[in-house]
């Protein structure tokens, strides 16, 4: 039901994860029979989590372990890791700054052009390590770089941009990438992304996207919805995106994974992306907090290094434990951050869903006070969900 903002302006109710919660049905199992695989072009994953593309989320190391773990990462290929042959020494100036100088030290930084030739080696380094090499450019970047990224063999391309469509125009001076002939051409399947309307989803797997990424603006670290005023609340942008892959899969029989990107913290956020009709998670924050995380308990978005306009910052997430407790366990904290994967095998026992698309199909409830409802003591002494 539209809500009526002024005359002539109405609008939808939208909802955030921290709105809903899941309501058990007439059946639970045991939480060893909950399956979580899923594929995403032909490549089949144990773990329904994607680490983002982000420069202090995942470098060559992080991509091979996350691979070894039944997870994957993606590399940014337009960040510190292809243009430099040696990024610690930068990472290190990132993590040092203060938070006075950091938008211009990221703005020099990133200046540095990207080298083909560090494409290469890094997709090379990757698939050396038994990783799967999966990265991640702009539009503009895929029309530079998707030639060398095609000869490098990469697993899986990202195209991602804070909004992605097939319907952008540009100056006459400038070519826009052609994403349908660009999925085509590509010798590798390609994830299309951002969006976050059945439109523009349905759009984007029609012009033969892989997967579709879902969410402009909810990460930890992204100041898009204040810089630009615009989003939409992440659980009503996964339901409308996963609609949209239902109704291509009824008219063409082919199958598009959507995947929620950003604003998911814990193990409940994750079960509640899947319940709105995800097929897995991207997430940023939560891997960057590993002890392995190349930005040594520091985060920062993709659109942070902007040379006009930042659309991101740098934030403190800390050091809470190994990538492998952090996604499989054992949980060494009690506030839904470790052992992602357990948290959603134990919900899907309890909602009596034994594989995603089960979990899919869950209850959902309005429950504005899920997560402060009899929460006063932990809230009062900062534990648990109160921190």
């Amino acid at each position: 039901m539209d809500i009526q903002i002024g005359r002539g302006k109405t609008a939808r109710r939208a909802y955030g994860f921290d709105e809903i919660a899941l309501a058990p049905g007439q059946r639970t199992l045991d939480p060893d029979l909950a399956e979580t695989r899923w594929q995403i072009g032909g490549i089949e994953r144990k773990i329904p989590i994607i680490a983002s593309a982000m420069d202090g989320v995942v470098d060559v190391q992080m991509a091979a372990l996350l691979s070894e773990l039944g997870a994957m990462g993606v590399l940014n290929l337009e960040g510190i890791q292809t243009r430099y042959a040696n990024p610690q020494p930068i990472l290190d100036r990132i993590i040092s700054v203060g938070k006075t100088e950091f938008v211009g030290l990221m703005q020099e930084l990133y200046a540095e052009p990207i080298k083909p030739e560090l494409i290469k080696q890094r997709i090379g380094e990757i698939k050396n390590k038994g990783g799967i090499a999966a990265v991640s450019l702009t539009p503009a970047g895929a029309v530079k770089f998707g030639k060398v990224v095609a000869e490098a063999g990469a697993d899986l391309l990202f195209i991602q941009a804070t909004v992605v469509s097939t319907a952008h125009l540009s100056p006459e001076s400038v070519t826009p990438l052609d994403l349908a002939q660009f999925c085509q051409e590509m010798p590798m399947p390609v994830a299309l992304g951002n969006c976050v309307t059945y439109d523009v989803a349905l759009n984007l797997m029609k012009a033969g996207a892989a997967a579709v990424m879902v969410g402009i603006g909810p990460g930890a670290a992204c100041t898009s919805r204040g810089v630009l005023g615009v989003g939409v609340p992440q659980a009503t942008a996964v339901a409308d995106c996963a609609a949209a892959r239902d109704d291509f899969e009824r008219e063409t029989g082919t199958y598009v994974p959507v995947i929620a990107d950003g604003g998911i913290v814990t193990g409940g956020d994750i079960c509640k992306c899947i319940a709105c009709g995800a097929d897995a998670v991207m997430i940023g924050s939560p891997i960057a907090r590993a002890e392995e995380a190349p930005g040594s308990e520091y985060h920062w978005g993709m659109a942070t290094p902007s040379p006009v306009l930042p659309r991101g910052t740098r934030i403190n997430v800390g050091i809470t434990g190994t990538l492998k407790e952090i996604l499989v366990g054992p949980a060494k904290l009690d506030d839904g951050t470790h052992n992602l994967l357990g948290a959603l095998k134990t919900s899907m026992g309890t909602l009596g869903a034994k594989d995603i698309k089960e979990m899919q199909q869950v209850e959902v409830v309005i429950a504005p006070s899920l997560l402060t409802e009899g929460k006063v003591y932990q809230k009062a002494q900062q534990l648990g969900m109160g921190k």
